[in-house]
């Protein structure tokens, strides 16, 4: 039995992934504080609504998809009845493994996990990091729920900082990024639509031709740049404008502020 204990939209994308991927309404559970929100997911999937400590107490694995400020609370209630042999996973921001394993009774085994936002059209990022009483078994299997709404990536947890400044914040560099190619094809006179199906088709197709070539990105840009051409002199201008540096400290800052958070 599996239970997602938070029915926001993270808690329901994963329902619903995991319910497209072969599981069936009776092998899940959800709790969700709000009556009305568990009513609509019971209504919407199927699956069991229940009490949190129902949750925590027929569940083999126990997924956390709570706000980060309202995870120690949680745990704290949860402990008592979670089995001995429980595999807790959340996907809380900035909740590390050892805040878990703290505030849980014995040797818990626990993964931490970092979706992004893709998530909810099934096509998600996810990175994992077990904990010090996990084993690879738990690991994997941690792995095989999460791939339900996405790719899994399995990472140090060190690095779970990075991974949260380039996947966990990479959607809204790509958002920042349409928005403004948006905003240039109707200053020089489209329209928004037409602006938008050309940006969010190249951004797909691009990203595409990225996973499936297997060539490295600078690759792939000079194929598209042709000496003394369009393309050219719009990398140029990229670079003249320090767009390569701006990226990357944008990334270094979301990193560095994801430690601060992880920190308290």
């Amino acid at each position: 039995m599996i239970a997602i204990i938070g029915g926001g939209k993270m808690g329901e994308a994963l329902l619903a992934g995991l319910l497209a991927t072969g599981y069936e309404a009776d092998q899940l559970l959800v709790t969700e504080p709000n009556r009305e929100r568990a009513e609509e997911l019971h209504a919407n999937h199927g699956v069991a609504a229940v009490p949190l400590a129902e949750s925590a107490r027929r569940a083999a694995t126990v997924v956390l998809a709570v706000k980060p400020q309202d995870m120690v609370d949680l745990l704290d209630q949860i402990d008592g009845d979670l089995g001995s042999d429980t595999l807790v996973i959340s996907i809380a921001a900035g909740i590390t493994t050892s805040l878990l394993e703290k505030h849980l009774s014995g040797e818990v085994a626990v993964v931490r996990a970092m979706p992004n936002t893709p998530a909810l059209v099934g096509r998600g990022m996810t990175a994992v990091a077990g904990g010090a009483h996990t084993a690879d078994g738990q690991l994997d299997h941690a792995e095989s729920l999460l791939r339900s709404v996405g790719e899994v990536v399995r990472v140090s947890e060190r690095h779970m900082d990075t991974v949260t400044a380039i996947s966990g914040s990479g959607p809204a560099y790509f958002y920042f990024i349409a928005e403004t190619m948006i905003e240039a094809g109707v200053a020089m006179g489209m329209t928004r639509a037409a602006a938008k199906k050309l940006v969010t088709q190249t951004i797909g197709g691009a990203a595409a031709m990225l996973d499936d070539a297997g060539a490295h990105p600078v690759v792939l840009r000079e194929a598209v740049t042709s000496p003394g051409g369009t393309t050219a002199a719009a990398v140029r201008e990229l670079e003249r404008h320090g767009v390569r540096t701006a990226f990357t400290d944008a990334i270094e800052a979301a990193r560095e502020r994801s430690r601060e958070l992880s920190e308290g």
